[in-house]
């Protein structure tokens, strides 16, 4: 208990009320460096302080939400000595709450319970309010002094601050935990996609669903974690570089280069110093030393291309590497070594060829560890219509096209195609067709026009008899619309005039009625 001997609350001076405004420096600074978990200690503090420094038995700081109503209640230490209580251990009746959280003062004055309420306000609504108790025996039917309720009303606003500044960082925190776990499960999501699209394709430029696609897919999976030398065997344009990169990334060599060389590319005289490397003065031009690809993919992948192109001279000196992993460096003694691993790819028959003598068996076996056959675009025709939206948004921008519609004719004859180019040569099709499209619809040039295979209907007839008739049959259906809406052009996927000329070049006329 407070000695009640000490001057009342109710008699203090202007001047008296110093120490007071002391106070509210000191906690004005102590709350504003105070973190979110400090916060609450630090206001327990604080009421022990302003009961002392007001002459006050007790002191509370009601917190109010946001719909008005008592959300927490902080008391001071001292709160004991209090002389009011209530159920809920508050000793603040509801009509003192209610009007504190309209932002009205309280104060009451009564033989039996005084009592200071002060509102407090942070962003035009009221936080929490300010109260301080005074015991029957000091009370005093005076009013409360005006200096004190003012120093009170400051100490309640700098309360207010601190409820206000935890309240936000509760806000901060929770919203970056949210942000945190929509983050994961981002993360998650994206591993989650990523391993379902690696599953089909291995790699994001191999595009297609087909059956044989995913046969060889199936084998890279398969294959890729391993050190196993793989021969790519397929014509000419079905991708094998992509598959030599599938191969690659899913490997464990994936941190390490992929080193690609077109061995068909790299003239006789040349080959041994690209793969092998040559040493200052080995040869005329050589004018120092150089690291062949076999150095640089050391560690990681050496994609040789049409590895079938290599001279019987050089097939020796590679088939070193692959069995010890070491080699020399043309025009030099000193051995090399690496640790390389081999991924081959041919469009020849290298069977025919070691049977002819064009190529070693013993090289041939080793390459042809683990084979991959991959399919000819005429055995993916189901891929497509994939492939060639693939093309297309490839090369919208680079073009400057805005293609949102492929005809079910222009389809049907990329679909019809031979493709001795396969892949390939589709893209290159399709990105002449997109040069010749004008508006959003695909439009094919004339250079595939000559080239669709006959239909089953039309088998065992010239090429101009099938196109002949094809054309007849579309203009038939199109009521002999060349243009206009649901021209007989435009289901064709050229040009009008286009067509105006394979109708004059194929004698194709309008029958007379």
């Amino acid at each position: 208990m407070q000695d009640l001997n000490m001057p009342s609350i109710f008699s203090v001076s202007e001047t008296e009320t110093d120490p007071i405004v002391r106070l509210v420096v000191a906690l004005s600074a102590r709350l504003t460096r105070a973190r979110d978990l400090e916060v609450v200690p630090a206001i327990v503090d604080a009421l022990d302080e302003i009961a002392e420094a007001t002459r006050a038995d007790a002191c509370q700081l009601v917190e109010f939400s946001q719909s008005g109503a008592v959300a927490e209640i902080y008391r001071s230490a001292k709160h004991d000595n209090a002389p009011v209580s209530s159920d809920d251990g508050a000793g603040l009746d509801e009509w003192i709450t209610d009007r504190l959280a309209g932002g009205e003062t309280v104060s009451t004055t009564l033989p039996d319970e005084c009592l200071l309420g002060v509102p407090a306000f942070a962003g035009g609504q009221v936080i929490g309010a300010l109260v301080i108790h005074v015991g029957p025996a000091r009370g005093s039917s005076q009013a409360w002094p005006q200096p004190l309720v003012d120093r009170v009303q400051l100490l309640a606003e700098i309360l207010g601050a601190a409820l206000q500044g935890r309240r936000h960082e509760s806000a901060l925190r929770s919203s970056v935990a949210v942000i945190q776990e929509l983050n994961a499960r981002l993360r998650a999501d994206n591993v989650y996609l990523k391993e379902e699209i690696k599953s089909y394709h291995d790699f994001d430029d191999i595009v297609g669903e087909s059956a044989p696609l995913r046969v060889a897919l199936t084998r890279v999976g398969l294959v890729a974690p391993t050190n196993s030398s793989v021969l790519l065997i397929g014509p000419t344009g079905t991708g094998k570089e992509l598959f030599a990169r599938a191969l690659h990334e899913r490997s464990r060599r994936h941190a390490r280069p992929l080193v690609r060389v077109n061995c068909a590319a790299l003239p006789p005289t040349l080959v041994e110093s690209e793969l092998f490397g040559h040493e200052k003065g080995a040869f005329t031009g050589a004018v120092g030393v150089r690291q062949g690809r076999f150095e640089l993919a050391d560690g990681g992948t050496i994609f040789l291309d049409e590895i079938g192109d290599l001279s019987l001279d050089v097939q020796v000196k590679f088939l070193r590497v692959l069995q010890e992993g070491e080699f020399e460096r043309v025009g030099s003694s000193r051995t090399q070594r690496v640790d390389v691993r081999v991924i081959a790819a041919t469009h020849q028959d290298l069977e025919a060829a070691v049977a002819e003598g064009r190529f070693r068996s013993d090289l041939y076996y080793r390459l042809n560890v683990y084979p991959i056959r991959l399919p000819s675009l005429k055995e993916r025709a189901d891929d497509i219509p994939r492939l060639v939206w693939f093309f297309i948004n490839r090369h919208q921008r680079e073009l400057s096209r805005r293609i949102t519609e492929v005809p079910p004719s222009v389809m049907q004859a990329l679909q019809q195609h031979s493709w001795p180019g396969n892949v390939r040569e589709l893209e290159n099709v399709v990105e002449r067709a997109m040069i010749a499209s004008s508006g959003n619809v695909l439009q094919l040039d004339d250079s595939l026009a000559v080239t669709k295979l006959p239909t089953a209907e039309a088998d065992g007839g010239s090429l101009d008899a099938v196109q002949r008739l094809h054309i007849e049959s579309i203009l038939e259906g199109c009521g002999w619309r060349i243009n206009g809406a649901n021209n007989a052009a435009e289901r064709l996927g050229i040009h009008p005039n286009t067509l105006r000329f394979r109708m004059k070049k194929l004698g194709v006329r309008r029958p007379t009625a």
